[in-house]
């Protein structure tokens, strides 16, 4: 049986996440999911240095990802499309000032700077692939030389998402950034790369 998406063309919208966060304070289950806590301490394993000057975490919904990258950013901004979900973000690290967060979504309001750290897990696949071929080109133009994206994403088919994770992942590939590192599990992807 051949499987359709619903909605390929056209990026998730900010009402899409707001009511996913009023039905659900952790829609997603970050913060008691075996598979979101397996997943999140193999990401801060797969960051190559333990400090970072400047950082972005794209899509950091309540903050439990970004409690774990603070610790390795002098400064790391954090954003999301979700007012509901930044608050809570904003509780959790408040004893965290290096972190600032931005209400915002991508590609639309990617924020402006250089980073030697962009950290997008479980984000790429709510856009429209014209879209997500838009934020590549933005990360790969903010990202300073030897600066380091880390992609983690999803792999299971979701008929709501434009996109699967495999197809995020891929779109990359061509990205212009050196691969560093891949690996799979049954649930997910991740690939690092670095800017020559």
């Amino acid at each position: 049986m051949e499987r359709k998406k619903i909605n390929p063309n056209n990026t998730l919208n900010e009402t899409y996440f707001e009511n996913m966060y009023l039905q659900h304070e952790d829609p997603w289950d970050f913060e008691k999911s075996a598979y979101e806590k397996a997943k999140y301490g193999a990401t801060i394993a797969a960051i190559p240095k333990r400090t970072y000057d400047n950082a972005l975490e794209i899509g950091c919904s309540i903050g439990v990802l970004t409690s774990m990258l603070a610790p390795h950013c002098r400064q790391l901004i954090a954003m999301d499309l979700s007012s509901t979900a930044l608050e809570k973000a904003v509780k959790r690290l408040s004893a965290q000032p290096q972190v600032k967060f931005i209400k915002g979504g991508i590609p639309k309001d990617f924020p402006v700077g250089r980073f030697d750290l962009i950290v997008m897990s479980e984000v790429g696949y709510y856009l429209s692939k014209m879209d997500l071929q838009r934020t590549k080109e933005q990360i790969t133009k903010t990202l300073e030389p030897g600066g380091i994206l880390i992609l983690v994403h999803w792999t299971h088919f979701v008929a709501d998402y434009p996109l699967t994770g495999d197809e995020v992942h891929d779109l990359f590939m061509d990205s212009g950034l050196y691969h560093l590192q891949a690996s799979r599990t049954n649930d997910y992807r991740m690939d690092v790369y670095q800017n020559h």
